[in-house]
């Protein structure tokens, strides 16, 4: 075989192996990426938007998985043991003559005056009012007073206090000081009789103690509180030694510390009582158990965020895709047959526009706070009223993209093969609007999340128990609580911006992966 023939098979060869590499059957051909791949290729091509959209993961796995994974409801609340001061009880030392009447139209209080100078005098008798009365000394700084015959009162320092709610007659009162004078051990009253011991401690035949005699009046503040003697003497005697405090356990077996203040203006002893009392775990700071601390309500802080992100998240992804739906409708309808149709959808969305969004949220959230809507069914129409409200700038972003296709070839060609009008509108024309929907839905979630959290801030939204970002951040309403309480409002807001400016950033991102010319 000659060198020509050789070239010509060689040249053969080359031909038959060039043909093989670019078969459309070959593995090494160059592959075509369908639009979809191409768009996310685009799109994580961009650092930035990665980011957003890793940001966004994150925070979507905090709301749902975190709340899930939370040992805590997100209503619990948290208790702890504080130690309170409480008004308890008075005592009052008696270092002046005071009255007991027998007597009111013969012991009137312009008497007690005649008696008391009597007394200072040294005077048995006096006349007063055409009466005479007479002055017996029945004990050390006690005295009756008669008219007539007739006791009629008793003035002493003295007195006799009942131990029960029932108040001490007269008769009583006079009979046991006349007792204690004679120094006996009983004494007959309301036909009754009574044991009367060396302190001046009265009790009934059955035991029971019924009143006291002495200088101190020990009386509680509530009134249906009821000291034991124990108690009382206790207290009586820390008075006199000028103690401040004692510790007493009551017959539960529950002690407590009771603090003793004197008040000169009245010549008496506030009695407070030192208590250990459960109360919400307000205002907690962070700990193990609560790694960002409690609210004012005493409920978990971290919790609350958890559960506040869905809140959030979810409002702000139903609003959108109330907007979506509505605005693909509307603004498919009016771009596609244009005319009085395209003129009247308009003028709706131009009247929508022109109503002022929050003064009708104020006006509506006020009518929901009068008809006292639960706070689901309040979550629900805020979705509703944010998504209506909203619609109308999708619905006009729609009808512009459609007015420009709907002349495009493959409408003409959709029109020549008899394919039904609403088959052209959402299986042709709203197909080739979804790119710039998205893009505007996800830069609109941002947004609608920052209304939310306005509105819950301003209390026209989510309400407790319910938990969202921006009622979480209503607390800073307290000037108390911005300053010394970062952990209630700084983590909230915090992710607030975060989630909304991940939202902004991934949707820069589609709109540069669906539309590259507009990448700067």
């Amino acid at each position: 075989m000659d060198n020509q023939e050789l070239n010509k098979t060689s040249l053969q060869e080359d031909q038959n192996t060039a043909e093989e590499a670019y078969s459309l059957n070959d593995d090494r051909r160059v592959k075509v990426l369908s639009p979809g791949a191409l768009v996310a290729k685009r799109f994580f091509r961009n650092r930035l938007a990665v980011t957003g959209m890793v940001i966004l993961i994150i925070m979507f796995l905090f709301s749902f998985v975190g709340g899930a994974l939370t040992p805590y409801e997100e209503d619990q609340k948290f208790y702890t043991v504080k130690t309170q001061s409480k008004d308890y009880a008075g005592i009052i030392h008696n270092e002046e003559y005071r009255y007991t009447v027998g007597d009111p139209e013969l012991f009137k209080s312009s008497v007690n005056a005649q008696v008391f100078r009597n007394i200072l005098e040294g005077k048995n008798e006096f006349f007063y009012n055409d009466h005479n009365y007479t002055l017996k000394q029945m004990g050390e700084e006690v005295y009756s007073v008669s008219c007539e015959g007739k006791v009629v009162g008793i003035a002493s320092k003295d007195l006799v206090n009942s131990s029960t709610e029932k108040p001490c007659s007269f008769e009583f009162t006079y009979e046991a000081f006349k007792a204690r004078a004679e120094k006996k051990d009983k004494f007959i009253a309301d036909n009754q009789e009574y044991l009367l011991d060396e302190g001046g401690i009265i009790t009934g035949k059955d035991g029971e103690e019924v009143a006291y005699i002495s200088a101190y009046i020990v009386r509680p503040v509530m009134a249906d509180i009821h000291f034991t003697r124990e108690f009382k003497d206790q207290l009586i005697d820390a008075v006199e030694a000028d103690q401040k405090s004692i510790k007493y356990t009551d017959e539960n077996g529950t002690e407590a510390e009771y603090i003793l203040a004197y008040n000169a203006a009245t010549n008496s002893w506030d009695v407070k009582q030192e208590i250990g009392t459960k109360v919400f775990d307000t205002y907690a700071s962070p700990s193990k158990a609560h790694w960002l601390g409690t609210d004012r309500n005493g409920m978990d802080m971290m919790t609350r965020l958890m559960y506040g992100g869905r809140i959030s998240l979810i409002i702000g992804f139903i609003v959108v895709f109330i907007e979506g739906v509505l605005g693909m409708f509307f603004g498919g309808i009016s771009g596609y047959f244009g005319g009085w149709v395209d003129g009247l959808i308009m003028r709706i969305v131009d009247i929508l526009y022109c109503i002022p969004s929050l003064p009708v949220i104020i006006i509506l959230g006020a009518a929901m706070d009068a008809a006292n809507l639960p706070s689901l069914t309040r979550i629900i129409y805020l979705m509703l009223i944010l998504g209506f409200l909203g619609w109308p700038s999708v619905a006009r972003m729609v009808r512009g993209q459609i007015l420009s296709l709907r002349e495009q070839e493959f409408m003409t060609a959709t029109e020549a093969c008899g394919i039904a009008v609403p088959r052209r509108i959402f299986k042709h024309l709203i197909p080739n609007v979804i790119p710039q929907l998205i893009v505007i839905m996800t830069m609109g979630l941002g947004s609608t999340i920052i209304t939310e959290a306005t509105l819950s801030f301003l209390g026209l939204g989510v309400r407790f128990p319910f938990a969202s970002w921006g009622n979480i951040i209503s607390d800073v309403n307290d000037t108390y609580v911005l300053t010394n309480y970062w952990f209630i409002w700084i983590p909230a807001g915090l992710l607030l911006l975060v989630t909304v400016l991940a939202f902004n950033i991934v949707g820069d991102g589609l709109r540069d992966a669906f539309d590259p010319k507009m990448k700067r």
